[in-house]
């Protein structure tokens, strides 16, 4: 599969998962056994959401973007959030975006899918909509799945 053809399928199925969210902790394997975690640091604040650092996805058999662990800081008990991925493109272009999906972690090792059928060395920023800035802005810690 091409590189345009994979992050056209991830963003349709990025678009179904946003309608029905899905644990995918059976399915979500690689060489190893499973998707390697990763809690990517902060990037950016614009236009009320939060964008992570890149994110690449590693050579495996592990073809989807999940979250889990997902908790805001200034409330341990709100662990939901909107979130939606910006696929970068390798040639500094404008990024493309999946849906946004509304994910919960309870308990905090359930899995929501972003995306599958994503090419290894996809890289992808993680982007979750912010709730307030008052007092201070929200920040929301994650594990990603890739």
């Amino acid at each position: 599969m091409n590189r345009p053809a994979g992050i056209t399928t991830a963003l349709a199925v990025a678009g179904m998962a946003a309608l029905a969210p899905a644990t995918v902790a059976a399915a979500h394997t690689s060489a190893n056994g499973t998707c390697t975690p990763a809690r990517p640091g902060t990037g950016f604040y614009a236009g009320g959401r939060i964008a992570s650092a890149p994110v690449t996805v590693p050579k495996s058999a592990c073809t989807t973007i999940a979250v889990s662990h997902i908790r805001d800081i200034r409330h341990p008990d709100d662990n939901c959030q909107t979130f939606l991925l910006a696929y970068l493109r390798p040639d500094g272009g404008d990024p493309t975006y999946s849906e946004p999906v509304r994910a919960c972690s309870t308990p905090p090792g359930h899995r929501t899918v972003l995306a599958t059928d994503v090419p290894d060395g996809t890289v992808f920023r993680v982007l979750y909509q912010v709730d307030y800035i008052e007092p201070e802005i929200q920040t929301v810690r994650f594990t990603v799945w890739r």
